[in-house]
């Protein structure tokens, strides 16, 4: 069986700690391959060749640094179906769907390639005689990033490649369930030209996090997954004096109010419910239904639902894959199953679906639950699976009062030709993105990624002018040069003044 290796100080480094944790193809079922779980003392060794690597990058210059990173763009370019081809072996999505992940991941190099005009400073000349004034930013130093499995090249390309271009040296702790991503990205970058030490990946489970939460060397934490895993993290490494960005779950509604277009909404809408099977966080995981348009739009998308081509991720022909391991698909199913005794009408039920020839894979079909309670467990938890809610209010603000009382707040949308409405909706809704007639507002490289509420802990958002900010720290330089004309003017004890 294939042991996927950690990857520190340049190389791959074998596990020692002798504990291991199954890697399947999701299509299939079958366990292919294993990944080590590292020990305190390999989490240690990866964040001392962070640290010493830090010595000569943190010192490099802009210049060099962007070099390497535009060669470590042309690689990802060159090798995007390369990495899309292992998403889909450990994941299971679809090689299209993967390859939108590794696109959507170049966005974030493109703009660490760029990392020149996010640390340019600001200078003040003669704030005072001749007394000039300088803001720079510098690296933190060590920083590490903890992902998850549903994008194992996109999230961490939003963290490690800015961290870089600013001079840091990383730590990615990838998801256990699908490494080898994580893996083939440092080759790719070692190919580039980084030197060892830079970017270092070490597989693990509690161990290997919690020590990066305490490790005095490590300097900030980066993170995206489940909301109680991320006030976990943002709690023990705020304890531990670290910097903390840690985005959590989400309950993403899309409001559909009487004058949309409803067959663009019901596209949207199973466009962005079951898309990666539904395991994303910005899925949408209720539609809110304004008024007496709640019949026919979910007629529309029970039409469109039934037709998804379900399959393996590498077959061209596949829309939607299986989910990412059995235990999952069975929580998946448990939401649907139980549905009906909690008040919800089952519009369709994909529990149970297999598929010929690959009847041990973690398959499951797509469930559309209709006039869902706000009680029902399918409502109030992140279900992470192909299961859409649909609820039903009379009005827009009734609608909006809906989706505010959530305790989530990552993304949000509303459908709708009204432009008052939207301009309303945009200003009233309480989430950290918002789209207005798109389903999933994913904000380009340049702009931030993160919500409100149980969705982010942390003061930062990921990417974007945040993550500049999050992986650097400000410094005020107060300058004065005398001229050889000046006079002395002696001791003066009071508080400094400009003049």
């Amino acid at each position: 069986m294939k042991s996927i290796a950690h990857w520190i100080n340049g190389k791959p480094a074998e596990g020692v700690s002798g504990r291991h944790s199954p890697v399947f193809d999701p299509a299939t079922g079958i366990q292919d391959k294993q990944t080590p779980l590292a020990s305190v003392e390999e989490v240690d060794a990866a964040v001392a060749a962070a640290r010493d690597a830090y010595a000569t990058w943190g010192t490099l210059s802009l210049a060099k640094r962007s070099g390497i990173l535009f060669a470590f763009r042309a690689l990802l370019d060159a090798h995007r179906d390369e990495i899309a081809g292992l998403i889909t072996a450990e994941h299971g999505k679809v090689h299209s769907d993967a390859l939108g992940e590794v696109a959507r991941g170049l966005e974030i190099v493109d703009l660490a390639c760029g990392i020149t005009v996010q640390l340019k400073g600001e200078l003040s000349t003669e704030v005072a005689s001749r007394v000039d004034v300088a803001s720079i930013r510098q690296p933190l130093g060590v920083v590490a990033g903890i992902t998850p499995f549903n994008f194992p090249a996109m999230v961490p390309m939003w963290m490690f490649p800015l961290a870089i271009a600013c001079g840091n040296t990383f730590v990615l702790k990838p998801s256990e369930k699908d490494p080898s991503t994580a893996v083939r990205l440092a080759e790719l970058f070692a190919e580039a030209g980084l030197p060892d030490g830079v970017l270092n990946v070490v597989h693990g489970d509690k161990v290997a996090v919690d020590r990066l939460l305490e490790h005095p060397d490590v300097k900030a934490i980066s993170f995206v997954g489940s909301t109680p895993i991320a006030r976990y993290i943002h709690t023990t490494a705020s304890a531990n004096g670290k910097r903390v960005q840690a985005l959590g779950g989400a309950k993403n509604h899309m409001l559909v109010l009487p004058d949309a277009d409803l067959d663009a909404a019901a596209d949207a809408a199973v466009s962005a419910a079951y898309g990666s099977t539904g395991e994303r966080c910005m899925a949408i995981a209720a539609v809110v239904a304004v008024g007496a348009i709640g019949d026919e739009l979910v007629d529309k998308i029970r039409e469109r639902a039934e037709k998804i081509k379900i399959g393996p991720g590498n077959d061209p022909a596949s829309e939607m894959g299986p989910l990412i391991t059995a235990a999952h698909r069975d929580k998946v199913a448990s939401y649907v199953t139980g549905a009906a005794a909690q008040g919800s009408e089952v519009v369709l039920d994909g529990t149970g679906h297999t598929v010929e020839g690959h009847e041990n894979g973690h398959w499951i079909g797509l469930s559309l639950l209709d006039k869902v309670p706000v009680t029902a467990d399918a409502y109030r938890d992140e279900i992470f699976g192909p299961v859409l809610c649909v609820l039903r209010v009379d009005t827009y603000d009734e609608g909006v009062a809906l989706i505010n009382s959530s305790p989530f707040g990552n993304g949000t949308a509303i459908f709708t030709r009204d432009g008052g409405a939207a301009r309303r909706f945009q200003l009233e809704i309480e989430a950290g993105m918002v789209g207005v007639n798109v389903p999933i507002p994913v904000p380009v490289g340049y702009h931030s990624f993160g919500g409100w509420k149980d969705s982010l802990f942390g003061d930062h958002h990921i990417y974007g002018n945040d993550g500049t900010h999050f992986y650097t720290r400000g410094k005020v330089v107060t300058t004065r040069w005398p001229d050889p004309a000046d006079v002395p003017t002696g001791v003066e004890l009071g508080f400094p003044r400009n003049h």
